[in-house]
C-alpha cells in the first residue's frame, strides 16, 4: 500500500504517518522503484495502536517505549498494564483538581451573583475575584 491508502486505513493523515515514522514510531518504510514509500498490513496494525494509545492520553514516549518491548520480541503486556496504572492515577489526580477548581469558581459565582455592583469599591478591579 501506498502511504495515501496506508493513512486512510489507519484512520489518519500521511503526514501524521510520516511524523511517525520520522519519530522512530514506525521502521522506514520500504520503497518502490520509483521511490514511493510502501506499507503492508502490519503498518497499519501499529498506526491503529499508536491511534488507540493516543486516545488513552499515553505521550509518544509511552508509546515508543511500548513498541519497543514488542519490538525486541516481547509480549509488552506488564509494561502496558504499568503505562495504564500511572495514566490512570494521573487521571484522578486531575480530576481531583478539577473538582476543587470547580467548587471554588461555583462560590466566587455565588459571591458574584449575590453581590451588588452599586456598592462595588471603585479602587479595586472587581472584590469577586
Amino acid at each position: 500500500m501506498q502511504i495515501g491508502e496506508t493513512a486512510a486505513a489507519a484512520g489518519m493523515t500521511a503526514k501524521t504517518l510520516r511524523f511517525y515514522e520520522d519519530s522512530g514510531l514506525l521502521p522506514p518504510a520500504d520503497r518502490t522503484p520509483n521511490g514511493y514509500r510502501s506499507y503492508t498490513r502490519k503498518t497499519v496494525d501499529r498506526l491503529e495502536f499508536i491511534r488507540r494509545g493516543r486516545a488513552a492520553g499515553l505521550t509518544l514516549a509511552q508509546i515508543g517505549d511500548i513498541l519497543s518491548v514488542r519490538d525486541v520480541g516481547q509480549s509488552p503486556c506488564v509494561h502496558v498494564q504499568d503505562v495504564l496504572a500511572m495514566r490512570l492515577s494521573n487521571l484522578d489526580a486531575q480530576i481531583a483538581e478539577l473538582a476543587a477548581l470547580r467548587d471554588t469558581v461555583a462560590e466566587m459565582l455565588g459571591t458574584a451573583v449575590a453581590g451588588d455592583p452599586a456598592i462595588c469599591d471603585p479602587a479595586r478591579i472587581c472584590s469577586y475575584l
